[in-house]
């Protein structure tokens, strides 16, 4: 598969990885933006703004380049679930999530400073808990995992456990809805699965 170059706007490894198993070639930078919600945003709409906020600080670092940003977020009961910084947000989170569903919304932009053409895309995914029993909400808090997920938890790692359910794309919940970014980059002409 011949790819054209394509910046990741992101520092996930997991978003990297993704990408990387599905063939994609691709260079990384990544900006910082302010992540703050603003007042009354529905989810989705934060998710969509992130995502693009970060693919535009990238293409005005690279004109002329395609750029891809994409933001994870954590909602239930309409509350938004960033990453928890402390061992005491981690523990909250994980009860808060504990037998029960939430979603998960992962938003991507594609876009290149040199053309009007833009892509955006949010996908959301239901994930449920199993009832987490305290000891092991206590050893997942004490492991290094929960403190740069958003929601506190990492549904490919130690927490794969936790997951009773997923309804929707499993990547979207790591952190990137490859099905959709494939699409994506198939419908910009910036990947061909043609063999050469």
């Amino acid at each position: 598969m011949a790819t054209p170059r394509l910046i990741l706007a992101s520092a996930s490894p997991r978003r990297k990885e993704m990408l990387r198993l599905a063939g994609v070639r691709f260079t990384i930078l990544h900006g910082s933006v302010d992540e703050t919600p603003g007042p009354g945003e529905a989810p989705a709409d934060y998710a969509l703004r992130l995502s693009e906020a970060k693919a535009r600080a990238v293409a005005a670092m690279r004109p002329g380049r395609w750029v891809l940003g994409a933001d994870t977020i954590v909602t239930i009961d309409g509350e938004l679930l960033g990453k928890p910084a402390t061992i005491d947000e981690a523990r909250c989170m994980i009860r808060k999530l504990s037998g029960r569903e939430h979603t998960v919304i992962t938003a991507f932009t594609l876009m290149n400073s040199g053309r009007a053409e833009l892509v955006r895309r949010a996908v959301a995914s239901q994930v449920r808990f199993k009832n987490v029993p305290d000891d092991e909400v206590e050893w997942y808090v004490q492991t290094d995992e929960p403190y740069d997920k958003a929601g506190g938890y990492a549904v490919q790692g130690k927490a794969s456990f936790l997951v009773s359910e997923i309804h929707g794309s499993w990547t979207n919940v790591v952190g990137l809805p490859l099905c959709e970014v494939v699409e994506a980059l198939k419908g910009l002409g910036l990947v061909d699965f043609r063999q050469e």
